[in-house]
């Protein structure tokens, strides 16, 4: 019988991670946690110069992390780069954190709006599990971590394609947990409700300038426990997934919102 050390737990590594959108918000944190607990995280990011600024203040930390421009949305450019990165090492874990928002209702949405949300939202996943999956298979296995939402659970006003997109998340999550139990591969996804991130901070200066502190207090007051969760509070559950602690765990998603979808259901 498996048993662990509790100082030992959670521990990845010499791990090969990769992380979607790994420079900023919930994708960062989680790059920073993962290469505190030992992996060699792998940032996938658009914006370059903020990639490499957060790789090397990881490495200024001890860690190991490394950043490549990739746009999820292009098979072609998420193959070359797993492929790349799998010469060097094998890779043990994905992250698919990438994802845009977006506001309005069927009506408001545009259908330009919604091709730039499965783009990203669903193809980029897809793109991504897609291209690793045969290096896992070969491998012995891998995890898989998706970012979903409270959207995908429950109504959220004013988010028809978001919801939408982060549905499709969660069953994909279900459908290749499924198919591919047996290829020693985890699939999981985790579905935060509102994170206080800089870009919640910018979306409320944004919209409204004039009343930035009453409208940060009632986001906040939309999760039963009071308040926002913190990048920290996602990405811990994000290393438990990737440990070999969860070794039992897979086709699940896990709410991490503060009573979000329970307690704020009738």
């Amino acid at each position: 019988m498996q048993s662990y050390h509790p100082f030992n737990m959670f521990r990845l590594d010499k791990k090969v991670a990769i992380v979607t959108g790994g420079a900023s918000g919930i994708g960062l944190e989680i790059s920073r946690s993962f290469a505190k607990q030992g992996a060699i995280v792998h940032i996938f990011e658009l914006n370059m110069d903020l990639a490499e600024r957060e790789a090397d203040l990881i490495i200024a930390s001890g860690g190991l992390a490394y950043c490549h421009k990739v746009d999820v949305s292009k098979q072609d450019i998420v193959e070359k780069t797993i492929d790349k990165i799998r010469l060097v090492q094998p890779i043990d874990i994905l992250v698919n954190n990438a994802g845009i928002s977006h506001i309005g209702t069927v009506e408001s949405t545009l259908e330009e709006d919604l091709d730039k949300i499965y783009n990203v939202n669903i193809k980029g996943v897809y793109n991504c599990i897609h291209c690793i999956l045969p290096h896992f298979m070969n491998n012995g296995g891998g995890v898989i971590i998706n970012m979903a939402s409270v959207a995908a659970s429950i109504g959220l006003a004013d988010r028809f394609a978001y919801s939408m997109s982060k549905a499709a998340v969660v069953n994909m999550t279900l459908q290749i947990a499924k198919d591919y139990v047996k290829d020693n591969i985890r699939c999981n996804s985790i579905s935060p409700a509102r994170i206080h991130t800089p870009f919640v901070d910018g979306f409320i200066k944004k919209t409204y300038p004039e009343k930035q502190e009453q409208v940060f207090e009632e986001l906040s007051k939309t999760q039963p426990i009071g308040r926002m969760g913190k990048p920290s509070e996602v990405a811990a559950l994000a290393v438990y997934l990737a440990s070999d602690e969860a070794s039992f765990t897979t086709g699940t998603d896990f709410p991490i919102d503060g009573g979000f979808i329970k307690l704020n259901t009738p």
